[in-house]
């Protein structure tokens, strides 16, 4: 019987976030390796455990897989919230790109000098409100469904939900404009796991602080 998925990385958000989300949809526990001091990430590399010299890196099933997208794939695959056919597929592809494109200023932001970070901020409400959120607002408009794609939950509907959360830590009525995206939140938070989830005490990460931010420049050498 395969163990539990082990994931390396910070103790932190960044890229390993959103296969916590998915892990912790799907029901599966898993274990965490965090990495805080350099020799920790030179093991990993004297091991070839990096296949490209990065985190995060998960092992899963016998496998050590690294780049973020083909794990989330993976699991989705893996646990069918990845469409029933091609089409669905590619749908639910391009909705995970554009939430990903959305996270990404997000997970920068931390590591930007002070003078920059509300310019940053302001640029990430921006491109929610005027770029991606009402795409996804048309969307579910359009498909008049719970989910975004078909008639089940898939892997964009749980990125979705972790790219709004994310976007209301910066402003906590950037749903204000998008009703089908308010009920969207309302209903994908309400399924079990992702319920618990979003509680107290699970393996959901918090904010990025300054500890996070000194230990992954530290570890990586990002000086």
């Amino acid at each position: 019987m395969a163990g539990k998925p082990k994931l390396y990385y910070f103790n932190g958000r960044g890229k390993m976030e959103s296969i916590r989300w998915l892990l912790a949809t799907v029901g599966v526990e898993f274990e965490e390796v965090f990495l805080e001091k350099r020799e920790q990430y030179e093991a990993l590399l004297k091991e070839r455990a990096l296949l490209f010299q990065q985190v995060p890196m998960v092992e899963i099933d016998g496998m050590k897989l690294v780049q973020s997208k083909a794990i989330l794939q993976y699991i989705a695959r893996k646990h069918n919230l990845y469409g029933k056919d091609l089409k669905e597929r590619v749908l639910i592809d391009m909705y995970v790109e554009g939430t990903t494109d959305l996270m990404e200023l997000m997970m920068s932001h931390p590591f930007l000098l002070p003078e920059d970070k509300e310019k940053n901020i302001e640029l990430i409400i921006e491109k929610a409100k005027k770029r991606y959120f009402p795409v996804y607002e048309k969307v579910l408009q359009d498909h008049r469904e719970n989910f975004l794609v078909g008639k089940k939950l898939s892997s964009a509907d749980v990125q979705l939900l972790e790219a709004i959360l994310m976007v209301e830590e910066k402003s906590a009525d950037i749903l204000s404009e998008f009703p089908s995206l308010q009920a969207f939140k309302e209903r994908i938070s309400e399924i079990p796991t992702i319920k618990a989830f979003l509680q107290p005490g699970s393996k959901r990460k918090h904010q990025p602080d300054d500890t996070y931010v000194t230990t992954v420049r530290e570890v990586l050498r990002m000086y």
